[in-house]
């Protein structure tokens, strides 16, 4: 990586609230990366929650956050694949629709703000992988745990719809898989590995979405995994809280602990498990391969 990235840092609303460790072990890894990162107190949330409700309030909501960042010049980069994914159907729908695209900014308007799409959106992953490059992520690796063996989970907005996100095959995904082999591991093939991990029904059918989560679960341990790595809050919790939740109602026999993919990218560059929030994963992974 020769010149300086910068980009405007979207947390989303759930990350500060409940995954406090994705942000502080991201932030880890992205400073050791070079990376700059611009706080903008004046984003709100996504517009997500709304998008069923309110179309048209949850594009403002986005059209928003992007118009706050292109005001400062700067890619907006996401922790959260639905936080992602609500940003770039924004993005596209004022693209397609300029009427839309004019109503929003006449909003906007009233605040200084106005959307021209000048910027680009990224996931974490997508950073790394395209902006910070492979080569680059090598070169910070220390430490390889080769003996390790990862069940990645993609998660339904980063990939879907297809033409929309722009993120990879959605039918045949390899970004997270390689990110997650530069630090040695193998990331395993396992038949649920694109399947939805169940934290969009949670609260409306838990029995749908705790079944959802164990069928996932048991089929990455019968492949083989020690982990299952996410790179999306909603995912993590549901792998790490909900599972934990399952463990002690007695719905689940054999656990498969969750690790954030800047946790595990963290320990591979030799950043310590302190700073990269370990301890805050409800399962416990202190003990696992990695971490010795």
């Amino acid at each position: 990586m020769n010149k300086m990235i910068k980009y405007a840092l979207f947390l989303g609303c759930n990350i500060p609230a409940r995954v406090q460790q994705y942000e502080t072990s991201a932030r880890s890894v992205l400073a050791e990366l070079g990376v700059d990162l611009e706080d903008i107190k004046e984003f709100n949330c996504c517009g997500y929650p709304l998008r069923n409700s309110d179309f048209k309030t949850s594009v403002l909501f986005s059209a928003r956050n992007l118009a706050l960042a292109e005001k400062l010049g700067l890619n907006m980069i996401t922790l959260c694949k639905c936080c992602y994914g609500s940003l770039k159907m924004a993005e596209h729908h004022m693209k397609e629709n300029l009427f839309l695209k004019d109503e929003v900014n006449e909003t906007l308007a009233k605040e200084g703000l106005e959307y021209n799409g000048d910027i680009e959106i990224k996931h974490l992953l997508s950073a790394l992988y395209s902006d910070i490059g492979i080569n680059t992520l090598k070169e910070k690796i220390t430490k390889s745990f080769k003996d390790i063996k990862i069940a990645t989970h993609y998660g339904c907005h980063i990939l879907r719809p297809s033409d929309i996100m722009q993120f990879d095959n959605p039918v045949s995904p390899v970004i997270f898989d390689q990110l997650v082999e530069l630090t040695g591991a193998k990331s395993i093939d396992w038949a649920l590995k694109l399947e939805c991990c169940g934290a969009p029904v949670l609260g409306i059918n838990d029995d749908l979405s705790m079944n959802l989560t164990k069928n996932k679960l048991t089929d990455g341990k019968q492949a083989g995994a020690d982990y299952i790595c996410t790179a999306c809050p909603w995912c993590h919790l549901q792998f790490d809280s909900v599972q934990k939740m399952m463990l002690e109602q007695r719905r689940l026999n054999n656990h498969l602990p969750a690790i954030l993919f800047p946790q595990l990218l963290g320990l591979a560059m030799g950043i310590d498990k302190e700073t990269l929030g370990i301890s805050m994963n409800q399962i416990d992974i202190s003990e696992l391969k990695c971490l010795k």
